[in-house]
C-alpha cells in the first residue's frame, strides 16, 4: 500500500469495504515516516509500535501538534522546558481520536509554545524553505503523505500559512467549534484548533467528525455523498486590503489567474473593502496576542530564562507593555469588526483573499509573514487554505478562503468546487 496515494475519505471508505486492514495502512505510513523524516523532521516524536483501534477511523495515522496533550507520548509544546513532559491525560481532540478508532502517529513539530522560534521541520517540497508555523510538522506531514490528516492550531496565521506553502488544504473553523481542552495556549481570545488534509473533501469529512460530530455522514459512500453535494458557482467577495501590495508580484499572479478560473467557471466576483484597514486589524490582532500571551508566559520567563528563547522573551516583554486601555480598545476593535464584517458579506457566499505575501521563504527560521491571516483569526471566522498554484522557484501557492461566523459547512462546498475549477496537481514527494 502507498499511503501517500490514500487520503482520510479513501481509507475510511476502504477499511468499511474490507479492502485494506488498519495495520496494514500503518504499516504503510511507517514505512514512508521512515524514509522521508530523515530529512523532513515532521516528527518529534513517533512511538515504536501501534496499536490500531476500532472504529471509523481504524487505522488512519493522525499527526497532532505537540501542543496538544498525550498521555501516552511527551508533549514537549516547542520548548526545552517541556522536553521531558508526559501529561497526565490526552486533549480532548485526542480523546475523539481514540474514541473513532484513530491512531496518534506521532507528535508534530511546533515552533516554540506555537509563536515564532522555529523548529527542524523543513518545506515538504524544497528543504531549505520553511514549511510555515506555527504548526510547522502537521503541514509537512500531510504534504508528504506521511498521514492524511494532522491537527494544528492558529492563533495568528499557523494553519493558513503552512498550508499554503506546502500545498495543502488548512481549514481553521470558527472560533470555539472544537474544545481547547489540553492545548496549551498562547491567546486564549485567538486561538483556534483546526486541520490539514489532501483535499477540501477530506477536510469537511475531519469537521463532521471532529467539530460537528456527526460520524453518521461517513457510514458509507452513499450517505458521504447526501452530505456533502456539490456546489453550484458562487459568488464571491473578493477582499485584497490595504496589504495587496507586501504581496510578491508572483502570488499577486496566481490570484488574479485564480479569479479568472473561478469566473470563467461560473462564478461572480465582486471586488469589496473590510471595514477597518488591514494595518490597524493586525495592530489589534497582536496587541490582544501579546498581552494575552505575556500572562502565560511571564513566570517562565522570571523563574527559567535560560528555558526560553530571545523570540518568548521579546514576546512577553511586548505583551508587557501593552496597556489595559489599548488591550481593551483593540477588544472593542473586534467586536466590531465582526458585526460590520457579517453585514459586509451577507449577499455573498464566502470571501476570496490571498492567505500569504507568497511562496515559502527561504531559510528555516522565519516562517512566514500572517499579514493576511491576522483579520480573520481575530473576527474567529471560518478560513480555508487551498493549493492554487506554484511559484517560479517550483514551491506552492495558496488561496484563501473565509466565510461569516458559523458558515464552515458551506463554506467547505464553496471551497471544494473552487478546488475542482482550479485542479491543482500536487505530485508526489519523495
Amino acid at each position: 500500500m502507498e499511503i501517500q496515494n490514500y487520503g482520510l475519505r479513501d481509507i475510511i471508505f476502504a477499511h468499511q469495504a474490507g479492502n485494506v486492514k488498519p495495520d496494514t495502512v500503518i504499516k504503510a505510513a511507517s514505512a514512508r515516516a521512515d524514509a522521508l523524516e530523515r530529512w523532513l523532521q515532521a516528527f518529534c516524536y513517533r512511538p515504536s509500535s501501534y496499536e490500531t483501534g476500532e472504529g471509523l477511523l481504524g487505522g488512519v495515522p493522525i499527526g497532532v501538534k505537540d501542543i496538544i496533550a498525550t498521555a501516552d507520548m511527551p508533549t514537549t509544546n516547542g520548548s526545552v522546558y517541556y522536553q521531558h513532559h508526559v501529561p497526565e491525560a490526552d486533549a480532548w481532540i485526542v480523546k475523539k481520536i481514540k474514541q473513532y478508532g484513530g491512531t496518534v502517529f506521532g507528535k508534530t513539530v511546533t515552533t516554540e509554545f506555537a509563536w515564532r522560534h522555529a523548529g527542524p521541520t523543513v518545506n515538504a517540497w524544497n528543504r531549505l524553505h520553511t514549511p510555515g508555523g506555527s504548526s510547522s510538522g502537521s503541514a509537512a506531514a500531510v504534504a508528504a503523505g506521511l498521514v492524511p490528516l494532522a491537527f494544528g492550531s492558529q492563533t495568528l496565521g499557523s494553519i493558513i500559512r503552512p498550508a499554503a506553502f506546502n500545498g495543502v488544504v488548512g481549514f481553521k473553523p470558527s472560533f470555539g467549534s472544537m474544545s481547547l481542552e489540553g492545548v496549551h495556549p498562547l491567546a486564549a481570545s485567538l486561538d483556534h484548533l483546526g486541520f490539514f488534509t489532501r483535499n477540501v473533501a477530506d477536510a469537511a469529512a475531519a469537521y463532521a467528525l471532529f467539530a460537528a460530530q456527526t460520524p453518521d455522514v461517513l457510514g458509507s459512500e452513499a450517505a458521504w455523498q447526501a452530505h456533502f453535494p456539490a456546489a453550484a458557482p458562487p459568488t464571491f467577495a473578493v477582499i485584497r486590503t490595504e496589504a495587496w501590495g507586501k504581496a510578491d508580484r508572483e502570488q499577486q499572479a496566481d490570484f488574479d489567474a485564480a479569479l479568472a478560473k473561478l469566473r470563467q467557471a461560473g462564478a461572480i466576483l465582486h471586488e469589496v473593502s473590510l471595514p477597518v484597514d488591514s494595518d490597524a486589524i493586525f495592530a489589534a490582532t497582536l496587541s490582544i496576542l501579546q498581552y494575552e500571551a505575556a500572562r502565560i508566559h511571564q513566570s517562565l520567563i522570571a523563574n527559567h530564562p535560560e528555558k526560553a528563547s530571545d523570540i518568548l522573551h521579546q514576546l512577553v516583554a511586548n505583551g508587557l507593555a501593552v496597556t489595559d486601555a489599548e488591550y481593551n480598545a483593540a477588544k472593542m476593535l473586534q467586536k466590531q469588526l465582526k458585526a460590520d464584517f457579517e453585514a459586509l458579506v451577507a449577499p455573498y457566499d464566502a470571501v476570496l483573499t490571498l492567505p500569504a505575501l507568497g511562496a515559502a521563504p527561504l531559510g528555516l527560521a522565519f516562517t512566514g509573514d500572517s499579514t493576511f491571516c491576522a483579520a480573520w483569526s481575530l473576527m474567529g471566522v471560518p478560513a480555508l487554505s487551498i493549493p492554487s498554484g506554484w511559484s517560479g522557484s517550483k514551491l506552492p501557492l495558496g488561496l484563501q478562503i473565509c466565510g461569516p461566523f458559523g458558515s464552515d459547512q458551506k463554506l467547505l462546498r464553496t471551497a471544494a468546487w473552487a478546488e475542482a475549477q482550479l485542479a491543482w496537481a500536487p505530485g508526489i514527494i519523495s
